[in-house]
């Protein structure tokens, strides 16, 4: 049971770091999520990114709907199967993790300061193992 609660320590901690970074930008915390995933992997079908972050399809398809609006992403039809529909950022986007992503990894960089590189991947090794 300490494991468990040290682990969502660690975790609500995380989160309150993306929350109020998001919230500078006038994200939620979702938001900022799938705009960082798109930011670092490229267009994303719909489907996989709710699975990435963690959400349901119909939240994805909410916060996809959001980010659209807002003019930081596009949904672009994938040419090989028409059942299937990318997430791209958008120039407004880009520009906008361009500004905020820098700041927003520096933070989390410090939150694993006192831990070594070994130390890292020894923590990501072990919880893989619990995924």
């Amino acid at each position: 049971m300490n494991a468990v609660s040290v682990i969502l320590r660690a975790s609500q901690l995380i989160q309150e770091v993306i929350r109020r970074d998001a919230a500078c930008s006038e994200l939620n915390p979702t938001e900022f999520t799938v705009l960082e995933l798109l930011n670092q992997r490229g267009d994303q079908p719909i489907q996989v990114i709710g699975k990435k972050v963690l959400i349901s399809s119909g939240s994805i398809t909410y916060v996809v709907d959001k980010l659209e609006q807002k003019k930081f992403v596009v949904r672009k039809a994938c040419p090989e199967d028409r059942r299937v529909t990318y997430a791209s950022l958008t120039s407004v986007g880009k520009t906008l993790m361009d500004q905020i992503y820098p700041q927003y990894e520096k933070k989390i960089e410090g939150i694993f300061d006192q831990l070594t590189e070994a130390d890292l991947n020894k923590m990501v090794e072990l919880l893989i193992k619990i995924e």
